[in-house]
């Protein structure tokens, strides 16, 4: 008997996306008197929280991702597929699929999110966010084929475009990818042209808001910032962008234009939910916020249907406290570990308590040795900050050789301030600047494949 007739009689549950939520709910769910479907458009579950590395070099591919058929090979009752989701029927608990049409008993949503430009969209393939794979090694390209280029540049004009970033967004990705630049700039790459002096390099980090890291406190912000400029990073708060355009950015504070030339442009800014949540709101009657999060419900039930699921970053979630439950790795694992208990409890007809998220603190990393953000409510920085952050990423991080390949990489890099995955891929590139996005392919170790994607 295979697997699929062995647990087709079990309740069956379906989760949709692969990240921290609906990850954890299925590890939950694994060996237990249920039968799990988990749909992703990829193959693999991807650490996000460190792609800002592998876009400056530091780690590759392949030591974030984790195939999903590997990460349950010994749960026989969980089926992963690569598929992308095209509808749900919730009247007759289907999920319509490229590929598959899937009935449910329950259904788990956990779509993750986007960067919301703001209604300008067109700004998109000028200035990329850093949510994928894809998105993360096409700014390593840009940046490091940006040194190169400039070291060529036949006029300082053309050299300053080249070596000028601009960083769009000062929250936690905003920071630390900025941050990182400013280490590959002034300590790993200072010696390795001999035509360009890359300290020369201009990183400015941008925010609409008054300071840097805005869910921090103000001391923790200013110190943030002070490391920042440390690394030779220019802040500005209290900036807003206002067009971008072919190799140039242009930005507002107050009541003062200024339009910079560069090269390399990436967006930090915004976060929206997945356009699946549109559909999910559309066929549950739940609300949603201003970003298109689903206001769920406090069992993480969705408008009026309650074998309907949502958690991770496409939710709003408020805590009794009166505050958000944040978008941040631990709250999806907590929300998606919440929901598979109380799917087991209510199988059995039992009950549990309403989720209450255990706020462990957040860290944001600047460079070596800097960090600043809370443990439990106590703030923290510098090098403490930055130890503890580097173990919580790695306990976090799924499978054990991923764990063991990014310490190693961490060791050599601290001694040593070198950044070896500097391979600039053209082939991945369309045009100059953006990835084919539908395109197979492998890198540094992990294959990277998606879906036919479905029109929306």
């Amino acid at each position: 008997m295979n697997p699929s007739e062995q647990f087709a009689h079990l309740p069956h549950i379906v989760i949709v996306g692969g990240g921290f939520g609906g990850l954890y709910c299925a590890k939950k769910l694994a060996n237990q008197n249920v039968r799990v479907t988990l749909i992703d458009k990829r193959n693999f579950h991807l650490f996000q929280p460190l792609l800002y590395q592998v876009a400056t070099g530091g780690l590759s591919a392949g030591d974030i991702a984790s195939p999903l058929r590997f990460v349950f090979k010994n749960a026989a009752n969980v089926q992963t597929l690569m598929d992308e989701v095209k509808d749900i029927d919730t009247e007759n608990q289907r999920v319509i699929c490229n590929g598959h049409t899937l009935e449910y008993d329950h259904l788990v949503i956990a779509a993750g999110s986007k960067y919301n430009y703001f209604g300008n969209d067109q700004w998109e393939e000028k200035a990329p966010g850093l949510k994928t794979i894809e998105d993360a090694l096409n700014i390593r390209h840009l940046v490091f084929r940006a040194f190169e280029m400039a070291e060529q540049a036949d006029t300082e004009e053309e050299r300053d475009a080249w070596m000028t970033f601009v960083i769009v967004g000062a929250g936690p990705t905003g920071v630390e990818l900025a941050g990182a630049l400013g280490e590959l700039a002034h300590m790993t790459l200072n010696k390795d042209f001999h035509q360009l002096d890359t300290r020369r390099t201009k990183i400015l980090l941008v925010e609409g808001m008054d300071r840097v890291l805005p869910v921090y406190s103000e001391p923790l912000s200013a110190e943030a910032k002070k490391s920042l400029e440390k690394l030779g990073v220019t802040v500005q708060t209290g900036t807003f962008v206002t067009d971008i355009s072919e190799q140039q950015v242009t930005l507002k504070q107050g009541d003062t234009e200024q339009t910079l030339r560069s090269k390399t442009i990436v967006w930090a800014a915004g976060i929206q939910a997945s356009p699946l949540a549109n559909l999910l709101a559309e066929k549950t009657g739940a609300e949603q916020d201003r970003a298109g999060r689903i206001l769920v419900n406090k069992d993480f039930t969705a408008g009026h249907k309650n074998n309907v699921y949502v958690v991770g970053d496409m939710i709003s979630y408020m805590q009794e406290n009166g505050k958000p439950v944040p978008g941040v790795a631990p709250a999806a694992i907590q929300a998606g570990q919440y929901v598979a208990q109380k799917l087991l409890a209510d199988l059995k007809g039992q009950s549990i308590k309403p989720f209450a998220y255990d706020d462990k603190g957040s860290l944001s990393v600047i460079g070596k040795n800097a960090a600043v953000g809370t443990i439990g409510k106590k703030p923290v920085t510098g090098f403490m900050a930055w130890l503890v952050w580097l173990l919580v990423h790695v306990s976090y991080l799924v499978g054990f050789d991923n764990k063991l390949m990014v310490m190693l990489q961490w060791c050599w890099t601290y001694f040593t301030r070198s950044k070896s995955v500097r391979l600039i891929t053209p082939q991945h590139i369309v045009g100059s600047t953006r990835l084919d996005r539908k395109d197979a392919f492998v890198e540094e170790g992990v294959q990277i494949e998606q879906a036919p994607v479905a029109s929306s």
